[in-house]
């Protein structure tokens, strides 16, 4: 990973999909290390969280996280996610949130001057392509080393850097702590 000391930093982070990504290699962020980790390598100007909640639950398993988040340095973003049956009446929860995070990448390439995205989803291939043309280095952090991997081959090949996931764990990683509030993150993915 290179960074430069004076260089604006913005972390976006893909909440449903970073968590699938940790959860695959059996560990947890520990979100005020990421912080940390990464105030040491530049000039942390933006660090947004992105997920969808549901609109209906008075409480959900994730709401500690998305408090505690948005006390302590981080954008949360959110919206509204659909809750459906699938073919086979199971509940499902849908919650896109790639609309949100691609603007507020191309935001962010006007002010910044390296993008960090927390993601393996390759549909932000395009966006990323678009933001380095701005002169906005873009590194994409997620696994390769997960059954199956969850980095799309085109998003790594994209970035600028590609940032493994293991390698943060000894850095941002805590133990991961079965049923877990985050439990419910991972039904935010499509």
């Amino acid at each position: 990973m290179t960074f430069y000391p004076n260089e604006r930093i913005g972390l976006f982070i893909d909440g449903a999909n970073l968590y699938s990504a940790a959860k695959s290699l059996d560990f947890d962020i520990d979100y005020r290390k990421l912080l940390e980790e990464f105030r040491k390598r530049g000039r942390l100007i933006r660090a947004n969280y992105y997920t969808a909640l549901l609109e209906n639950e008075e409480y959900t398993p994730i709401r500690p996280l998305i408090d505690w988040l948005d006390y302590n340095g981080f954008k949360v973003v959110t919206k509204a996610a659909k809750e459906y049956s699938d073919e086979n009446g199971r509940r499902r929860i849908k919650g896109d949130m790639d609309v949100e995070i691609t603007v507020d990448l191309m935001e962010g390439a006007t002010y910044l001057d390296h993008i960090i995205l927390f993601t393996g989803d390759g549909d932000f291939k395009k966006v990323i392509e678009v933001v380095q043309r701005t002169g906005t280095r873009v590194s994409v952090v997620s696994t390769m080393k997960s059954n199956p991997p969850m980095a799309s081959d085109d998003l790594r090949r994209q970035a600028d850097t590609f940032i493994e996931l293991t390698d943060l764990m000894k850095l941002v990683g805590r133990e991961r702590r079965h049923n877990d509030h985050q439990d419910e993150e991972s039904n935010g993915e499509d």
